[in-house]
């Protein structure tokens, strides 16, 4: 799409748009002013000839008509132009219709009866063509396709693979295969021979029969086998040219090429581009035996917990119970999901020799990259320059990766920044190349605590790094200026630099904006090679619309990367998230590229990784023990769930579509056996076609991406609907799905991505700012079945669930160097916000109608998947039970009282025996996930940390706003921070979730203190019963140790808000003490005769 450096910002429903440039402001009211001649009938701009003239219907009057309106004129109205009532004339390019003259000065004999070119592509274009007026040269709509509801059936069909009865066989020439016609996009029951590709021929080619005997068609015959044993010797030929002569060329070849369809997979660049990597035996098989023997053991510890109660702390007993209940269900769903860990090994080289070989275009999948961010003022624009430069510097064809900069809060700052990394992008991403750094985002570069001069004795490179650490420190302060002028907004607010006003002055209300800043012609690196695409993209916002935050900002980006440039496959990264392998994405695509196992993987999710984190991570921000032990679990069911970024997905995923799925061979037929079994299997074929004929009404419901089906699956075509009616449901049923965009739809059909070439820049510019609409969505599946799915602030979760749910799987991909890294909140304030916001989105998920409890049953989620799922909905439902599990030492202490009688010997075997699988476990599962104790011990510390604050907040607000409709926020209140390393690490801020553990703290160290000084009162016998409470106090305050790290600060000085609640809180259990009175009997006071002689 063709901007030439402007903003273009406008609104769909209200007609207008806004041409902005340093040199003019062009103010358009009206979608007209954008393009050329607009044709009376529908409205749409005429198209431009390949002779660069206008498209001219009728030559007596030249009334405006445009080529769609033309055709169908000619073909369903009455053929005569609406002005001057002239009968239309054929021209060049059109199918012949009933009445036209004989023309013998015109060679356009494929056209004028028309026979079409079965491409896929050719599809797409005669989709767009309602909308855009485009074709294919001087062959416009050659089929006589104008819209999507009058594709003709012969049109779908591909040139190849054909199918015979569902299989395609190598061994059968094109004669003798049947094509086989969707039923979605035909209009009755059809089954046409595929052309034969020799024009010259004069016989038409034969349908296959399945019924036939397959004898008659070669099979079965010496002559068969005969074709099969020159088949083995030219694939042995054929290897021994890959083998002796390395395909490159160089040798005689005897016109077979390296590249032969069909040569056998046994040369480095036909191996799988991947592998999986099944855990030892030595290290899985007793890990789950330890599971197995830990479900034993729970079993009789609950068997001895249940007939054993405490009579005098009934209480205290029923209360454990319950809470240890709990614990075990919520451990088994998280438990049974790993059972089966995997690793995955990728090999680059392969995909290379597959999709680049030497002296011809790359052959890789173009990829769209989304970058969404809201408020530059929490995420640094610096940061997220460093986000985009790493995308634009990565080790990918530059034709082929587009960069999408989502700006949902239609900030100028971000505009501004963006405009400025863009130039630095020229001499940044040529220097990135030329010395193949790594990592690729210039601030983490020049950070790095390394000896760039290790192995790098050329002085070239010295010199030129030198020079571009200079550029880049220029780049900041000009960054950074940005920032700080922003930090004051004017009354009228903000102006471009030629004085127009800034559309997104109001956040709230404002057009949509679109710039594409690289990309454009002309547009080239200080070396003269070319750029990847950046776009800036800030979607409408009016009042009175609901946006949906993150993921509708999402959705806005697939439909305008659309219209743009298509690409198959998207990665999104958080605006903090910069690329740290600059070959993450052939690490993705050796799993979604892959012939044979990548057409089912719906996104291949990469492990997020972290800088900026202190030695220690007090607060589990790298969250190792999820990434490194649950997601390689999850990898060996159906796949890792989504988690928000460093993700990158199949676009057709994304749109709803079911999974593809296996065809099954067809069974043992009449050709292979006697004629006289066919009596005896006569039963099991009926019964086999009933299935069949059921299974068609379940395909007719399948989503389009079903192109091809077998002969059973067309049996039952469209019947007893006139052609009217047939020809406008697919496309209503398509806007209904994706919306009343025809541009949009037509690249919904390319599965390979793409974008037809062609369009004017003013009809896709319409189209861009028509799906960025605040209004688009309305009446749609978007966010329900289509795109990132709203209804949570978690959309991440939703999302990857509805696509197993489709029977697609995913894929987790650790490489070597981490693919991306970013940024965590490292202070204990911040951590517990992002927890609570995790934590809030499985309520609303567990509150809905997505909830994996009762959801996509009958689908292709397995069921360990949907364990892991529902536990990842549930989790903050632990939140109860753990609060009450940490007070119930306290209160024993206070109380004297226990939640366990007496142990005897068989009680203690079954404790220790229980501890000691826990133990097992967790040491067995750091062995084999590769995680060290540490992590471990954080991950555990930590998880009572977030119970009993995040996840309790997070299930009382969820509460609220899902059954009550009440939003409640948390504020964050800062205080000033130190200075030095990892000053954020200390930084303080008071927030109302630091109250549930600091009182459960306070209260289990009263407890040891009390149990402590009534053991010292009342002697040696006390001490044997207070082991077991001190034991589960001590627990308690282990585990929150880090947060009252976190309350300390520096240790330099304890902040007065704590000051405050621990004077006020030591007074109540000053009163609670007095109250208990533990030092004096209950019975009254006894004196008695010490039995001394004082004398």
């Amino acid at each position: 799409m063709e901007t030439k450096g402007r903003l273009i910002a406008g609104s769909h429903n209200r007609n207008e748009f806004v041409l902005i440039n340093a040199d003019e402001v062009s103010r358009v009211t009206s979608v007209k002013e954008l393009s050329g001649q607009i044709c009376q009938i529908c409205g749409d701009e005429i198209e431009i000839t390949v002779d660069g003239e206008p498209f001219v219907a009728c030559n007596e009057c030249a009334f405006p008509v445009c080529r769609p309106c033309y055709e169908y004129e000619r073909r369903e109205g009455n053929q005569a132009c609406p002005q001057c009532k002239t009968r239309y004339k054929r021209i060049k390019g059109s199918p012949r219709v009933e009445g036209d003259e004989e023309e013998d000065d015109i060679d356009d004999l494929e056209n004028e009866f028309h026979i079409a070119n079965n491409d896929p592509n050719h599809i797409a274009e005669a989709m767009l063509a309602a909308r855009l007026n485009i074709g294919r040269g001087s062959h416009v709509n050659r089929s006589g396709i104008s819209t999507p509801s009058e594709l003709d059936s012969a049109s779908v069909a591909a040139e190849i693979p054909l199918l015979t009865y569902g299989q395609e066989d190598v061994g059968i020439s094109s004669d003798k295969h049947a094509l086989i016609i969707p039923p979605l996009m035909s209009r009755g029951k059809r089954v046409h021979p595929m052309p034969f590709s020799d024009s010259s021929m004069s016989f038409q080619p034969r349908p296959m029969d399945p019924k036939k005997d397959l004898a008659v068609y070669g099979y079965g015959s010496i002559a068969w086998k005969d074709r099969m044993e020159e088949w083995r010797k030219k694939q042995n030929e054929r290897l021994q040219v890959v083998k002796h002569q390395g395909g490159n060329g160089d040798g005689i070849n005897d016109g077979d090429e390296p590249n032969d369809p069909e040569l056998p997979k046994m040369d480095e660049g036909r191996q799988p581009l991947s592998r999986k990597l099944p855990i030892p035996s030595s290290k899985i098989n007793p890990y789950r035996m330890i599971i197995l023997l830990r479900i034993v053991i729970l079993s009789l510890f609950f068997h001895y917990r249940i007939l054993h109660p405490v009579n005098d702390a009934y209480g205290l007993w029923l209360t454990s119970i319950i809470c240890e209940i709990w614990f075990a269900v919520s451990w088994i769903l998280d438990q049974f999901p790993k059972w089966q860990p995997i690793l995955r090994e990728t090999y680059l080289d392969r995909l290379s020799l597959r999709y680049e070989k030497e002296g011809k275009p790359s052959e890789l999948a173009s990829v769209d990259i989304f970058v969404s961010t809201v408020d530059p003022m929490k995420e640094p624009p610096l940061i997220t320059a460093n986000t985009v430069l790493s995308i634009l510097a990565v080790d990918y064809p530059v034709d082929k990766v587009a960069c999408y900069v989502s700006d949902d809060g239609a900030a100028m700052l971000t505009f501004e920044a963006l405009s400025e990394t863009s130039e630095f992008a020229r001499k940044w991403v040529p220097f990135c190349k030329k010395y193949s750094i790594e990592p690729r985002a210039p601030e983490w570069y020049f950070a790095q605590k390394v000896d760039y001069l290790k192995d790098k004795v050329d002085a070239t490179f010295v010199r030129e790094r030198r020079a571009m650490k200079r550029e880049y420190e220029e780049f900041k302060v000009r960054i950074n200026g940005l920032v700080a002028t922003a930090q004051k907004v004017p009354e009228d607010g903000w102006t471009m630099q030629d004085g127009t006003p800034w559309p997104g002055n109001n956040v709230r209300d404002h057009p949509g904006m679109i710039q594409v800043f690289l990309g454009q012609n002309g547009v080239h690196d200080v070396e003269g090679n070319g750029l990847p695409r950046l776009v800036y993209v800030s979607r409408e916002k009016r009042p009175g619309f609901d946006h949906h935050k993150k993921a509708g900002a999402m959705n806005s980006l697939v439909r305008v990367s659309a219209i743009i440039s298509n690409a198959p496959y998207i990665l999104n990264v958080d605006c903090d998230h910069y690329i740290n392998n600059s070959k993450a994405l052939r690490e993705a695509m050796c799993f979604m590229m892959d012939p044979t196992s990548g057409k089912k993987i719906c996104y291949v999710q990469f492990p997020q990784r972290f800088d900026g984190i202190d030695r220690h991570d007090r607060y589990s921000n790298r969250n190792v023990v999820f990434f490194d032990i649950n997601m390689k679990g999850l990898d060996g069911i159906q796949g890792p769930i989504y988690v928000g970024t460093g993700c990158v997905f199949r676009r057709q995923a994304l749109y709803g579509y079911d999974a593809p799925t296996k065809k099954k061979p067809p069974g043992k037929t009449c050709n292979c056996w006697p004629k006289w079994c066919c009596l005896c299997c006569g039963s099991r074929k009926k019964n086999k076609n009933k299935k069949g004929k059921s299974n068609d009404k379940k395909l007719k419901n399948r989503e389009a991406s079903k192109q091809i089906h077998a002969l059973e699956n067309i049996e039952e075509g469209i019947e007893g609907i006139d052609n009217e009616k047939s020809s406008l449901m697919p496309q209503i049923k398509f806007e209904k799905k994706f919306g009343q965009s025809s541009v949009f739809i037509a690249s919904t059909l390319a599965e390979d991505g793409g974008v037809p070439k062609g369009p004017s820049s003013a009809s896709l510019l319409k189209e861009a700012i028509h799906v960025i609409s605040c209004g688009y969505e309305d009446k749609t599946e978007w966010g329900k079945e289509v795109g990132w799915i709203y209804g949570s602030v978690t959309e991440d979760i939703l999302t990857g669930f509805k696509m197993h749910c489709h029977g697609w799987r995913s894929v987790y991909c650790i490489p070597k160097r981490p693919a991306f890294k970013g940024s965590a909140p490292i202070n204990l304030s911040d951590r517990l916000h992002q927890v609570l916001r995790w934590a809030l989105g499985s309520v609303e998920i567990l509150l809905s109608r997505h909830c994996p409890i009762w959801y996509g049953y009958g689908c292709g989620l397995k069921w360990l998947e949907r364990f892991s799922y529902i536990n990842s909905v549930v989790y903050p439902l632990t939140s109860i039970p753990l609060l009450a599990y940490c007070t119930l030492p306290a209160i024993c202490l206070l109380t004297g009282k226990f939640i366990v009688p007496e142990i005897s010997n068989y009680a203690s075997l079954l404790f220790m025996g229980l501890f000691i699988s826990i133990a097992a476990t967790s040491i067995l599962e750091m062995q084999w996930g590769h995680v060290g104790i540490h992590d471990w011990w954080r991950n555990e510390q930590f998880w009572v940390i977030g119970g009993v604050s995040s996840h309790l907040f997070a299930l009382v607000q969820g509460l609220f706003k899902v059954l009550g409709g009440v939003n409640t926020n948390f504020t964050v209140t800062s205080k000033a921070a130190d200075d030095g390393d990892f000053a954020e690490l200390y930084l303080f801020k008071w927030t109302s979730l630091l109250l549930p553990p600091m009182t459960l703290l306070i209260m289990n160290i009263v407890g040891v203190i009390v149990g402590v000084s009534d053991a010292i009162n009342n002697g040696y016998d006390s001490w044997g019963p207070l082991f077991g409470r001190l034991f589960f106090a001590i627990w308690v305050i282990v585990h929150l140790y880090p947060f009252l790290k976190g309350l300390m600060g520096r240790q330099n000085g304890v902040p007065t808000i704590i000051v405050v609640w621990s004077i006020l809180l030591a007074s109540i259990f000053s009163l609670l003490w007095v109250r208990i009175n533990p030092f004096v009997s209950k019975g009254g006071i006894s004196l008695e005769v010490c039995g001394l002689d004082c004398d």
